[in-house]
């Protein structure tokens, strides 16, 4: 009986400490963890475009740099097969994104470009 009385008070203190600990405001979210969206934006060339492709998509950075919540663009190629491209990009309002980038100018002419060195539309 005993044993259980025990295991029934560490049982209650372990819960009381959790909710306690998890209602306290002054307990906050650790830095490393953004609140920013995320996207990953892969591309396949058409065969020996892969230059033109990153050249384009190059020209295509330093503007989408200029635009409001964006945070960070990298350009990866694939070292073992250049015609597979990613864009890892990380934004800060996720409806700017969806909306606004997507009819920007600079993205709409590299579109319609890309026709010539993409072999489809990417993979979002």
């Amino acid at each position: 009986m005993k044993l259980i009385t025990t295991l029934t008070a560490s049982l209650l203190l372990l819960v009381s400490t959790a909710f306690i600990t998890g209602c306290n405001p002054a307990i906050k979210q650790p830095d490393n963890i953004s609140n920013n969206i995320i996207v990953l934006v892969i591309y396949k060339t058409q065969p020996s475009t892969a230059e033109e492709a990153v050249a384009e998509l190059t020209q295509l950075i330093e503007k989408v740099q200029q635009e409001p919540h964006f945070v960070k663009l990298t350009l990866h190629v694939d070292p073992n097969d250049n015609t597979n491209i990613m864009l890892y990009e990380e934004w800060s309002d996720a409806t700017y994104y969806n909306s606004d980038h997507m009819n920007t100018v600079h993205l709409q002419e590299f579109i319609k470009k890309s026709v010539n060195f993409l072999a489809g539309p990417p993979d979002i």
